[in-house]
């Protein structure tokens, strides 16, 4: 492990906002806070929002900042990622912001039943070829359920023609209803803006500003002239889910090289 990393991890150590709880640790005690995150962490009733696989948290840290009124919990099973936006939350002091370390499949053990609002799903790998491993999957959608408030929103940003029509069919076979639905988020956006003199445009059911949020993957998506597609719908309580048997192209494209992410990302 380089330097850099242990550096980073060592940093995490102190950061109030961050949690790292080893598995061996969450299976003999449990987590503290689960069911009382807004009473013993953000000291507020504010709805809860997860963003799950936040990477380097920029858009946990992007809703934060004009969300004032809502909690954020940008979670990723890497650390390093996470560094970056946790470094951002806490030299900003942005109260209403906190990073957990841990794998997605075990949201159960730090969250308590309908104590989440929302759930945002930022560029997750569409996972052509492990139904079971997408994020939207109607596994993960059972998974979330144990977490969400009944009719809790869930938002996909993704850059994936798959992953973007697959969850759309996944929604509509299973009759969830549909919040926002946008196929080109950022040109949308720019047709909306210029129609409208006077005030910013809800087109699509989105909320104008969250576009001026990207993160790191998604600008290098539209770097390389990519739309990034938007989806958002509410998760119904109960009731079997199913799987859509549509015959999906795979995606054709490839992420830029590591020497190319390196060179973005400086």
């Amino acid at each position: 492990m380089g330097k850099n990393k242990l550096k980073k991890f060592k940093e995490m150590e102190t950061i109030d906002c961050v949690f790292q709880y080893p598995y061996g640790q969450l299976q003999q005690t449990g987590f503290p806070m689960r069911g009382s995150w807004n009473q013993d962490f953000f000291h507020n009733s504010n709805p809860i929002v997860l963003e799950l696989g936040c990477g380097k948290g920029e858009y946990t840290v992007g809703l934060a900042r004009r969300f004032p009124d809502r909690n954020f919990i940008g979670i990723d099973i890497k650390g390093a990622r996470m560094h970056r936006g946790a470094c951002q939350a806490r030299d900003e002091q942005l109260g209403n912001v906190a990073f957990l370390r841990t794998n997605i499949e075990l949201l159960p053990r730090f969250f308590s039943p309908g104590e989440v609002d929302e759930i945002w799903i930022t560029f997750p790998d569409p996972q052509m070829k492990k139904v079971r491993k997408r994020l939207t999957s109607t596994t993960f959608m059972q998974l979330y359920r144990q977490v969400l408030k009944p009719g809790g929103r869930i938002n996909l940003k993704t850059d994936s023609p798959f992953l973007y029509t697959y969850t759309s069919a996944m929604v509509r076979l299973n009759s969830l209803p549909i919040l926002a639905d946008c196929a080109d988020l950022h040109n949308a956006a720019q047709a909306s803006d210029a129609n409208t003199a006077d005030q910013s445009p809800v087109y699509d059911g989105i909320d104008p500003s969250l576009r001026e949020i990207r993160t790191f993957y998604e600008q290098q998506w539209i770097a390389r002239g990519l739309s990034i597609k938007y989806l958002a719908f509410s998760l119904t309580p109960d009731g079997d889910l199913q799987e859509p048997q549509d015959d999906i192209p795979f995606d054709t494209y490839r992420s830029f090289s590591r020497g190319v992410l390196d060179q973005l990302n400086n």
